[in-house]
């Protein structure tokens, strides 16, 4: 028999305080009654004694705490689970929002996950194809891995996000792959574009999407990526597909979290953002990776976009620490008309050279790709040059160089969001755009390889 307590005392903003209260605990979901009826769900946010904090999903507006009574479930937010979550669309709590029925339950699974035994862990060593060679040739992305894309105001990392759903895969095992993209307090005009970019493209069928709006509760934007990690988790090492999660946008989560915060009166940290901040992110983030003796894996890529294109910002900086490398959005690349505007040289994968190479993508993967951004950076720096001094302070090899900068964004980089590259294509794209230097300048390539693909890409060239 649940206890039911009818000693709330107060309310501030999304939270109430229960007292004279038996065995609450962290996290424990809370059935808030009115005389009417009708029932708000909470969470318990902390317990002192017989005091319990109660934070509501819905928001406290309206709410009579004089004839209202609180019931503790003594269980935490759970979701239910099966096969059948693959094609729908979800809000933020898990609940249906493409007007299918409600999922029949496989299992419940506690919205927190269980950690995984560091021992336990298998190191990411194969190579995910996302058909942007921006990524795929430079920036390669590893199953299993963290890789966050860093963006600013306005740039388009929506779009980004819908092509590297829709375009991702395994190599040779396509049939065995899925999304769980997550949306945390976006527009209803941005949830209409992933939800229908989704279904014209048929990326639908193999993905499950978690939509929570800018004007959902702060609450819910808590527990959303929660639900996404706990659905992949269960397609991952139950099913055993390789799935990638798809979080965006990490930023509006990160607010909410202060928002929360704030109500509680805690001490704040860097900008506002509570001193936990770094604990909470590793929470989510950690729970990507490859289990030893399972077949599935998860792969991460959390969006965020940078306050004021602040790379120092606590929300970018502390996502760095965790993750393996990040992605960024250029805005000056925006403004030439790139697309997608990434900036190769400060964008990182660290796993990269475990994803590469010979039975992975190509025995020339990893020359090539060091002679690309070598080139790129000296390309980059004769065009700063002869901005200042003029075309005539160049030699003739920088003059290359330039040529071979510019050809680099407009042919390699910018691909525009309905391209999908194999790593073939984007392995000899990039011969084809080193055979614009001289072969004396190739230093960062094995002879043998120059032997064996410059001829076809000069060939290609002329």
């Amino acid at each position: 028999m649940l206890k039911e307590y009818r000693t709330i005392t107060e309310v501030v903003g999304p939270l109430i305080l229960v007292e004279d209260v038996e065995g609450a605990t962290y996290n424990e979901l809370v059935e808030i009654e009115q005389q009417t009826g009708e029932i708000r769900m909470g969470r318990v946010l902390e317990v002192d004694g017989d005091k319990a904090v109660v934070q509501l999903f819905e928001g406290s507006q309206g709410l009579q705490i004089s004839t209202s009574k609180a019931r503790f479930l003594g269980r935490s937010i759970e979701l239910a689970v099966s096969p059948d979550m693959l094609g729908r669309v979800f809000d933020g709590m898990g609940r249906p929002q493409d007007g299918g029925p409600r999922i029949i339950a496989e299992k419940r699974l506690d919205i927190e996950g269980e950690p995984i035994n560091p021992s336990a862990r298998n190191y990411p060593s194969e190579f995910i194809q996302t058909g942007i060679s921006a990524i795929d040739g430079l920036n390669t992305l590893v199953r299993g891995q963290k890789l966050p894309v860093f963006s600013g105001s306005g740039l388009p990392h929506a779009q980004l996000a819908a092509q590297i759903a829709r375009q991702a895969r395994v190599l040779g095992g396509e049939s065995n792959f899925a999304v769980v993209f997550a949306a945390m307090g976006i527009t209803f005009e941005e949830a209409d574009f992933f939800i229908s970019d989704f279904r014209r493209t048929g990326a639908i069928d193999r993905a499950v999407l978690f939509m929570n709006l800018a004007n959902d509760p702060a609450i819910e934007r808590i527990a959303t990526p929660r639900m996404a990690l706990t659905a992949a988790e269960y397609l991952a090492f139950d099913l055993g597909m390789h799935v990638l999660v798809i979080l965006t946008d990490i930023t509006n989560y990160a607010d909410a979290l202060r928002e929360i915060s704030a109500a509680r009166k805690e001490v704040p940290g860097r900008r506002g953002y509570p001193g936990y901040m770094y604990t909470d992110l590793a929470t989510m983030y950690e729970r990507a990776g490859r289990i030893r003796g399972k077949q599935g894996s998860i792969t991460q890529i959390p969006i965020l976009t940078m306050p004021e294109d602040d790379l120092t910002h606590p929300i970018p900086d502390l996502t760095g620490y965790i993750t393996e490398g990040q992605i960024i959005l250029s805005r000056e690349l925006h403004g030439k008309g790139i697309v997608p505007p990434i900036d190769v040289l400060p964008s990182l994968s660290r796993l990269k050279d475990k994803g590469i190479g010979e039975g992975k993508t190509r025995e020339d993967h990893a020359d090539t790709m060091n002679q690309l951004f070598a080139a790129y950076a000296r390309g980059k720096e004769a065009k700063e040059l002869a901005a200042v001094l003029g075309d005539a302070a160049l030699s003739d090899v920088d003059k290359l160089y330039a040529e071979f900068a510019d050809e680099f964004e407009k042919r390699y980089v910018s691909q525009g969001y309905d391209t999908d590259r194999s790593i073939e294509e984007t392995l000899d794209l990039g011969w084809e755009l080193l055979s614009i230097l001289p072969r004396t300048e190739l230093r960062r390539i094995r002879d043998e390889y120059l032997d064996k693909y410059l001829p076809q890409a000069q060939e290609g060239n002329e």
